[in-house]
């Protein structure tokens, strides 16, 4: 269970942080994140946990495009169009974080986690998910809220089932 956020997330969430350290150690298998509307939350939750934090290899909180662009490669023609909330992003990011460490899996989340510009939608969020000698995944949910708080733990939610799915199928330990 993790130790600092333990007040902070609910259950399930804390449950969620468990299992999947839980497989990525079993697997000896490193995880990484790249992160932008969620400030670097999976990260925080992804070390929180005693005894199997080593599964993190590390983080990477992108919240400028610039950052996005000079840490993780994320070509600036796909920021400026589709722009930095989609598709093409987050699997840039996800792929650049993989690129950048010695991970076995990189999580990337990009999105609106309330209010955002006029033409924004609240709640729009892109998950990519890289992982080595794989494809690349995505996923596109539409929280629907302005509540900056309640997307950021539906982000960790939505990140947590992907990286455990992944690691469901990766197969025995190395």
């Amino acid at each position: 269970m993790t130790e600092t956020l333990t007040d902070a997330l609910p259950d399930h969430l804390d449950r969620a942080v468990d299992q999947v350290l839980k497989a990525a150690c079993a697997r000896e298998l490193m995880l990484v994140t790249a992160e932008s509307c969620t400030g670097g939350l999976l990260a925080s939750a992804l070390t929180d946990v005693s005894g199997q934090a080593h599964a993190f290899e590390r983080g990477f909180v992108t919240y400028t495009n610039d950052a996005k662009a000079e840490v993780l490669g994320v070509d600036r023609a796909i920021l400026d169009d589709p722009g930095p909330v989609s598709e093409p992003v987050a699997r840039a990011m996800a792929e650049g974080a993989l690129k950048n460490s010695r991970g076995h899996f990189a999580l990337s989340v990009t999105g609106f986690a309330g209010p955002a510009g006029p033409n924004d939608e609240p709640g729009l969020v892109h998950f990519g998910l890289a992982q080595r000698d794989g494809p690349t995944l995505h996923r596109c949910e539409h929280f629907g809220s302005e509540d900056r708080g309640l997307v950021r733990l539906r982000c960790l939610e939505t990140a947590l089932e992907m990286l455990q799915t992944a690691l469901d199928g990766a197969g025995p330990p190395l």
